[in-house]
């Protein structure tokens, strides 16, 4: 399941070395490359174990300018109705009214408000998430993981590694609470594409 914690991810370039992209004096642009991103979440299941899932329909871009990092931009949505456990039943469930209520809400979006350094190559993205009809602030521990044109593609590519947690209450999406986990764990894999 691909989530706009996606689009968080995307913010982890803010961590990259000066060496590492390809020009340091203009913001350069990114396209989320679909076949090399995964978003993934795990949300406890009576106790008895993690259920895990992630959203198969992911688009976003982002902004990077190593000479004016704080003005960095990432932009993400995710098609609400593309979310997958494996478990036909369970993606019908989700996507209904008890939980994501896809066809009122068809789609979550994460826009990037700001990114702190916590290391060379580590960060903290912040970021507004709406979801489910209601927009809280997010943060995301992301770490840059390498830049560099892609060996195949020969395009300039990004790629990062992020995780956070988000409660499904704050976006009232309520349904078996407590019994079934309020706490969702995101964890992120991605990479983008220099335009």
């Amino acid at each position: 399941m691909r989530t706009p914690f996606l689009g968080l991810a995307l913010a982890a370039v803010l961590a990259t070395p000066l060496a590492a992209t390809p020009g340091t004096a203009s913001a350069q642009t990114y396209t989320i490359d679909h076949d090399h991103t995964s978003v993934l979440f795990f949300v406890n299941h009576l106790g008895f174990s993690n259920v895990q899932g992630e959203f198969g329909d992911v688009k976003g871009t982002f902004e990077f300018n190593m000479a004016k990092m704080a003005d960095s931009k990432v932009d993400v949505t995710i098609a609400t109705a593309s979310i997958d456990t494996d478990v036909p039943a369970l993606d019908q469930h989700l996507r209904g009214a008890d939980f994501f209520d896809a066809d009122k809400y068809p789609e979550i979006r994460f826009t990037s408000t700001g990114v702190t350094l916590t290391g060379p190559r580590t960060g903290k993205l912040t970021g507004d998430l709406t979801m489910h009809g209601v927009t809280r602030s997010v943060t995301l521990d992301v770490t840059f993981n390498k830049a560099g044109n892609h060996p195949f593609s020969k395009v300039w590519t990004a790629g990062f590694s992020a995780r956070g947690f988000v409660n499904r209450s704050d976006f009232n999406i309520r349904y078996g609470l407590p019994v079934i986990g309020d706490t969702v764990d995101i964890r992120i894999e991605l990479e983008g594409q220099a335009k």
